[in-house]
């Protein structure tokens, strides 16, 4: 009887970690953890990054073609339309300046996903560089390398970012420089971390008993092994980055008129707010639409390569 009663809770307690896990991932145990099959596997089981990936996808395609399926220049001017609600003509409405909404939406993608992902990869190369000089190297090196990161962590980023657009002027290119340089200590501090967590496992230390060059140990041994949690980062980057660029292109320091930013297109029509609510409302969507899409990715990648989510 007493058998019978373990092995009944036993297998009920089977039952329900096996259930768990089950309804965690699906993923077949065959596939090796951390490969790119097992990424895209546990990626495609969740519906948040499906969404972002559709949404994105979409986005990425139709600013492409926005030349081709838009009726109006993102720039042509219809004083006899100004202020015209979303109808059939104008499926977004349009502008204070007569311009068609939706053309100016769709061209202004273009600005905020290349603004993201150019200065979130600025970022991400330099401030890899850095910490993993940092980290393998240790010593002075690595305090004077992280003191002086200190210095831009001293300032909020976006404040920085205002900063240098104020000093070196405005534009797509200098909005890019702008970030990406902000957005290095960030980078550098993260590989840092990990690059001091496996500088002494054995695989370092039977590279360098071969003599194998510094600068081979540090992009072949050490940085592939230290680089999945960056992916997360880079893949957050994009969004807070595309988030800071119209929030600069708001201020006046980023995009330019007549170019069709989403934050440029937020500044120049809140004043109405109250009486056409839709101009704001409409690229003020997106934005946020955008911003998510690419924080469901990164809560997907972060998902599939920490160790502590694996089945």
């Amino acid at each position: 009887m007493a058998d019978h009663t373990h092995n009944k809770k036993g297998g009920g307690h089977h039952h329900r970690g096996h259930g768990k896990k089950g309804k965690r991932h699906h993923i077949d145990p065959g596939i090796k953890p951390g490969s790119a099959k097992y990424i895209w596997a546990s990626i495609s089981h969740n519906k948040g990054a499906i969404f972002g990936m559709v949404f994105l996808t979409a986005m990425i395609v139709l600013s492409l073609l926005s030349p081709v399926i838009c009726r109006y220049n993102y720039a042509a001017t219809d004083f006899e339309m100004m202020k015209s609600w979303p109808s059939i003509k104008h499926l977004f409405g349009t502008d204070d300046l007569g311009r068609d909404i939706l053309s100016r939406v769709l061209y202004g993608a273009r600005y905020t996903l290349i603004i993201g992902i150019l200065s979130t990869l600025l970022s991400a190369v330099l401030g890899i560089l850095l910490g993993a000089c940092a980290g393998y190297f240790g010593g002075v090196i690595d305090a004077a390398l992280m003191r002086f990161l200190d210095i831009f962590q001293a300032f909020p980023s976006l404040v920085l970012a205002m900063a240098f657009c104020a000093v070196f002027g405005t534009g797509i290119d200098k909005c890019i420089y702008a970030l990406g340089i902000t957005g290095i200590p960030g980078f550098a501090r993260l590989m840092r971390a990990n690059i001091l967590r496996i500088r002494n496992t054995e695989y370092i230390e039977a590279a360098t008993t071969i003599n194998c060059p510094t600068w081979k140990i540090i992009l072949q041994h050490i940085i592939p092994n230290a680089v999945s949690p960056v992916i997360v980062e880079i893949a957050m980057g994009i969004s807070r980055n595309g988030l800071a660029s119209s929030s600069l292109s708001f201020l006046g320091l980023g995009v330019q008129e007549p170019r069709p930013e989403w934050g440029a297109m937020l500044a120049s029509t809140r004043n109405y707010i109250r009486d056409y609510p839709y101009m704001v409302i409409i690229p003020g969507i997106f934005i946020v639409f955008t911003v998510l899409s690419f924080n469901l990715l990164g809560d997907a990648f972060r998902d599939a390569l920490d160790p502590n989510f694996r089945d």
